[in-house]
């Protein structure tokens, strides 16, 4: 009987891995999607999320209009709400005080009711001029960085148009369910825009929603629009402990609009077991789900 053959052991040159990991950083930022989404303004996000909003509104049917879609307001009057965050972003830009503290819902609501026995056509029109509206005022002020209140936010200007665009969004797919149509989902540059301005945002909710919690975050979000970022909540420990988060991008979105519960993501959370990482990862996701203004 003849003696298995034996391979001859081949040695790896030295640093290989090390070779091999520093191309990988050459080729591609740790934590960056590949390739990168294009760059775009935050008056572009809001314009494609109008343009979006739009052609699907243009696809309605009479009977869809009607549609039982959010919060007691069928699809009709959920646009209406629409104009009437557009007017109070107008009334805002034109240096008015009063809507820095005003009801994102509660101010709206008559421009919801409004709509009732108007044609579909006419409220679409008027939620299309007040969209355009928008636009125009943003572009003749020109600087994204200044401040500006509207509906208990102070924010700087682009990102007040990235988290309209956030709404539209997620109120085009509130139509969807409505009409039972598809959900849209955002190309990856506006994404990008929406991921980044939530994560810089988590922070100062988590103030609000669980004052108690201190941690350090690692967020990373996979999929086109997605990234990492590194946020620390709370202040009440100088060394907090550490966790990190893995979701789906659309799913923390959904999170972020208050669409889906955080039990609803596909999670991957690591951190010190002695700190309760899920419990910790739990108080954050939930800091995350009241970003949303409905």
């Amino acid at each position: 009987m003849t003696a298995a053959r034996r391979e001859p052991v081949v040695l790896l040159p030295d640093g290989l891995r090390e070779h091999v990991l520093e191309a990988a950083r050459q080729a591609r930022a740790a934590g960056r999607p590949a390739p990168p989404a294009a760059e775009i303004s935050p008056v572009e996000a809001f314009r494609r999320a109008a343009d979006a909003l739009d052609g699907l509104l243009c696809a309605l049917s009479e009977d869809d209009w009607r549609r039982p879609a959010l919060r007691g307001l069928d699809v009709q009057a959920l646009i209406g709400h629409l104009i009437g965050v557009e007017d109070d972003v107008h009334r805002c830009l034109s240096g008015d005080p009063q809507v820095a503290r005003a009801d994102h819902i509660e101010s709206t609501q008559p421009a919801a009711a409004r709509q009732a026995g108007r044609p579909a056509a006419q409220t679409r029109a008027e939620w299309r001029r007040a969209a355009e509206r928008t636009i125009e005022l943003v572009q003749a002020c020109g600087d994204m960085d200044a401040e500006v209140a509207v509906h208990g936010m102070r924010l700087p200007l682009g990102a007040l148009l990235i988290a309209r665009a956030f709404e539209l969004w997620t109120h085009d797919n509130d139509i969807r369910t409505a009409a039972g149509l598809p959900a849209s989902v955002p190309d990856a540059s506006t994404l990008t825009l929406m991921t980044g301005l939530a994560a810089r945002l988590l922070p100062h909710v988590a103030a609000r929603t669980c004052p108690q919690t201190s941690v350090s975050v690692h967020l990373v979000l996979t999929g086109p629009g997605g990234g990492t970022w590194d946020i620390a909540i709370g202040q009440s420990s100088p060394e907090p402990p550490g966790i990190c988060i893995i979701t789906d991008t659309i799913g923390f979105c959904q999170l972020a609009a208050n669409r889906i519960a955080p039990a609803d993501l596909e999670l991957h959370v690591t951190g010190d077991q002695s700190h309760a990482p899920g419990v910790l990862a739990a108080s954050v996701l939930a800091a995350a789900s009241a970003l949303a203004l409905d």
